[in-house]
């Protein structure tokens, strides 16, 4: 089963079931379940979602206006997951590159805050660059949803935007490379776990367009991952309680060459089987 967050015409958020390339909305109404997040916060949330479908007239989801499927919850982020990645990473600073090495054998992952909310772009919404970057890359990701208890509830599409210099520069500057406005794209909906594709068979697909031609593809899969979903849950929440939940964004396996940055007007399309596509453009300043 696939949740989505979507604007209904007069404003409000909604919530609803995607069945291929329509929209069943959710009767939200007599207050149990207020949001996409009480429902994940259920004991069975495919049961408490069907229990809630109207089974009334349909959206058709090309007119539907997607929302980024978060509420409260808190967006964290792991690096160094992949060995493209801890090599890209190497790339950027020689001077931290041991630090990169380490990371990506030790026990101990490498996982920081992410975004709030307010931070985060859903379904067609923009991403963006820093203007005092000129380095910049998207990282795409699955993400895992998490409930209050820690548990795996659902996955979702995830761009974790980057600013590469920065970090390079001295890797202290992470926050500053990681987080700022419209620094991640999350949907462009909410697979949840019993639903998603064997893990060894889940591809992950990473597109960028620029003026009507493709700029960079590639793809990965989360078999080349060098840590599992669950061992970096239990690691972001050691002495972290996660009160509405969260999004942890599992790491990249796909990353641009060194001489690639994203322009603004960019599109980014990042394709991950079970779950969908996620698009959004690029913007600066």
């Amino acid at each position: 089963m696939k949740l989505a967050k979507y604007q209904t015409p007069n404003g409000d958020d909604a919530v609803g079931i995607i069945d291929h390339d329509q929209l069943n909305p959710l009767d939200l109404s007599d207050g149990a379940y207020s949001s996409l997040a009480d429902i994940l916060e259920s004991e069975d949330p495919a049961a408490t979602a069907n229990s809630l479908s109207q089974n009334t007239e349909t959206i058709p989801l090309a007119s539907a206006s997607l929302l980024a499927p978060i509420d409260q919850q808190e967006v964290w982020a792991a690096g160094v997951t992949y060995k493209r990645s801890k090599t890209a990473r190497m790339e950027e600073s020689e001077t931290a590159a041991s630090c990169y090495d380490r990371v990506y054998e030790s026990p101990r992952p490498e996982i920081f805050f992410k975004a709030t909310p307010s931070r985060v772009s859903g379904p067609g919404q923009p991403v963006r660059i820093r203007v005092d970057s000129t380095w910049n890359v998207p990282e795409p990701e699955v993400c895992v949803v998490l409930n209050s208890r820690h548990q795996i509830v659902g996955f979702t599409v995830g761009n974790d935007m980057s600013s590469r210099d920065i970090e390079g520069e001295n890797p202290l500057y992470l926050p500053q490379a990681k987080v700022y406005n419209q620094c991640c794209g999350l949907g462009p909906w909410i697979t949840l776990a019993t639903a998603m594709p064997p893990r060894e068979a889940t591809a992950i697909q990473l597109t960028i367009r620029r003026d009507n031609e493709i700029a960079f593809s590639g793809e990965s899969a989360i078999d080349q991952m060098a840590r599992t979903f669950e061992d970096l849950v239990s690691w972001l929440t050691r002495d972290n309680n996660l009160i509405h939940g969260a999004f942890l964004l599992t790491g990249t396996g796909i990353v641009p060459d060194s001489d690639f940055t994203l322009h603004p007007g960019d599109l980014v399309e990042i394709s991950v089987e079970g779950i969908g596509t996620l698009s959004n453009t690029v913007v600066q300043g």
